[in-house]
């Protein structure tokens, strides 16, 4: 542990663990941030988020102590739930450090701002750092304003922006509070946190300020990558604290997602699906429930997901419906699956049975902008409709409605024991030894990110071109290069970085398959029956297409696939893929090559 974080731990340690709490009055007494933070757990992810800066031991106490104390003053031992994770006392504080500490870990995974020249990433590279730290430590500050109620022993009221608490309090979750209002109320707290110095400093950055402030507004949807990155470490924590695979956790879905897929199914019934024909259609609605043929509605609304140039959609149809499930989208059937079986019956006698994805009107349109119900029949298979009914879940609102009025002093901390436990299992996902016994900044700055060699490299210099019109016409080998040359102009297609699917290398382009070739079927879903007709995969229908262009280079042997290196100071990893001939039929100007690749001459 470094020398900068210790302290006398021998009462400290036991005030910080085992709340002071009278007996005769349940209150709490306030403590000082240097014994809130005092205990070994909450040491070690000190020790843990200042290995993740590249500060000196000053810069440090300025720009990320200081607030933490801020912090732990003001949550003092208030839980972060009620009733779900960190449910105990300390238990804000606790996720607000955790949470730093795996926002900071995912961070050095990316180059921010994303497609910005390496020198702009190089010089803003502390800012994001700092951004990133400070959006995930007050993700959640809104609820001590708006879920809590604290009083002093004279039964007056405590609120936040009174500043930390100087009396023995007393406090309980209120029980007419309002889900999520809590991110509404972050702007009233984190000046509290964040000095002007601060301020200024991030201010100078538009493209952080304004994510910052989105996040802090809880808007991630608009965050961008810094939404991402504090959403997951949230998802981490969580994991983490009951018990799930924190791993797991910091690579699901992006918190945008869930609005991502209602504002693509919106788009599609608006100006795509057809509702309540008298015989084939795309879905139908009734009364109670909007019926969408399942198949369809995955293959439609990834491919327009993707044509928005939106990541991180399953491949997997079976995902898909996973994904909108889990989100609340698509409402379960009695055995809690997502997929329904039902026959469609209309009223000139057609009938046909469609395995459906069923979904609340409500979801979809305002009342006074709904359709007119399908005047036939939707009618469930008798299978589904005997099943067992599922138990109801376990939500916030259920919670509450349940759950009597807790006071909350009288609930129990975790033994500093098995806390130490669960900190040793996220540090060792954060790669740092419990022992660990460094004695300055990390090694590896994370203005400096090790590059993910499996998943690209170098961020792209390309300049942004004018955005063409969308990319029209049937699938064909053409169609396919034209969808990619306008996909990058427009940077819907990221080249040189995470997981891009195109590089530049050897003064040329590098296409990785079959990945470029996926992405393309996937967001043409029209592929998929032509290439039935052949008898291959839709990726490689186009693949074939593609060759018959002899756009690319090929070895002396005749073979096309290409393999490259792509090392980093930890590992390296094999791409296999199509140089071209010239970088020009997707370039305008090329961008340099990606540092990172390297073309293996010997290697088909």
């Amino acid at each position: 542990m470094f020398p900068f974080f210790q302290r006398k731990r021998s009462s400290p340690a036991v005030a910080a663990s085992t709340p002071s709490q009278s007996p005769r009055t349940g209150l709490l007494s306030p403590e000082r941030a240097s014994v809130l933070l005092a205990t070994p757990r909450r040491q070690r992810l000190l020790d843990h988020i200042w290995q993740r800066t590249s500060l000196s031991r000053k810069q440090f106490a300025t720009l990320y102590l200081s607030p933490l104390e801020r912090y732990a003053e003001l949550v003092q031992q208030f839980p972060a739930s009620e009733s779900h994770h960190h449910a105990y006392p300390g238990g804000m504080l606790d996720h607000g450090l955790e949470i730093v500490a795996y926002a900071l870990k995912l961070r050095q995974s990316h180059l921010m701002p994303v497609g910005a020249a390496p020198e702009t990433q190089a010089a803003q590279a502390e800012a994001w750092t700092a951004a990133t730290a400070y959006a995930a430590l007050l993700h959640d500050i809104g609820k001590i304003a708006v879920d809590l109620q604290v009083e002093y022993a004279d039964g007056s009221t405590w609120h936040p922006w009174h500043g930390p608490l100087r009396h023995a309090y007393r406090f309980r979750y209120r029980q007419d509070r309002e889900y999520r209002l809590h991110g509404a109320a972050t702007g009233l707290l984190y000046a509290r946190l964040l000095d002007a110095a601060i301020f200024d400093w991030l201010s100078g950055y538009s493209d952080l300020w304004s994510a910052l402030l989105y996040v802090l507004a809880g808007q991630y949807e608009h965050a961008g990558i810094l939404g991402e990155l504090v959403t997951r470490a949230d998802q981490a924590s969580v994991a983490q604290e009951l018990g799930g695979d924190p791993a797991k956790a910091m690579a699901a879905p992006k918190h945008a997602l869930q609005r991502k897929l209602l504002d693509g199914l919106r788009f599609l019934l608006r100006e795509e699906f057809k509702l309540n024909q008298p015989q084939a259609s795309d879905g139908w609605l009734t009364q109670d429930a909007l019926w969408l043929v399942s198949k369809t509605v995955s293959d439609k609304l990834r491919a327009h997901l993707l044509s928005q140039g939106i990541d991180g959609i399953p491949s997997s149809n079976t995902a898909v419906f996973n994904v909108l499930q889990d989100h609340g989208i698509v409402l379960p059937t009695p055995d809690g699956k997502a997929i329904w079986k039902a026959t469609v019956t209309s009223e000139v006698g057609w009938t046909h049975s469609f395995t459906f994805l069923k979904l609340p009107p409500a979801m979809i349109w305002e009342l006074a902008d709904r359709p007119v119900p399908f005047a036939g029949r939707v009618q469930v298979d008798a299978d589904q409709e005997q099943a067992p009914q599922p138990s109801m879940p376990n939500t916030p609102e259920m919670q509450r409605a349940q759950a009597q009025e807790i006071d909350t002093p009288a609930m129990t901390p975790p033994a500093e024991t098995n806390i130490a436990a669960g900190v040793d299992a996220l540090l060792d996902l954060l790669d740092l030894a419990p022992s660990s016994t460094a004695t300055g900044p990390a090694s590896t700055p994370n203005h400096e990110p090790e590059p993910r060699p499996a998943e690209g490299g170098a961020p792209s210099t390309a300049s942004p071109a004018k955005a063409p019109s969308s990319v029209h016409g049937a699938p064909s080998g053409e169609h396919f290069v034209t969808w990619l040359r306008e996909g990058i102009q427009v940077r819907k297609l990221i080249i040189n970085d995470a997981k891009a699917l195109v590089h530049t290398v050897a003064d040329t382009a590098y296409l990785v398959s079959p990945g470029v070739f996926q992405r393309y079927a996937q967001e043409h879903p029209q592929v998929a029956a032509m290439a039935k007709q052949d008898d291959v995969e839709g990726w490689q229908w186009v693949q074939k297409r593609f060759e018959k262009l002899a756009l690319h280079r090929k070895h002396a042997s005749g073979l096309n696939i290409w393999t490259c290196e792509v090392t980093g100071p930890r590992k390296s990893r094999r791409l296999h893929g199509y140089l071209l001939q010239t970088p020009n039929c997707l370039f305008a100007e090329p961008p340099p090559n990606n540092p990172f690749l390297r073309v293996d001459e010997k290697s088909p």
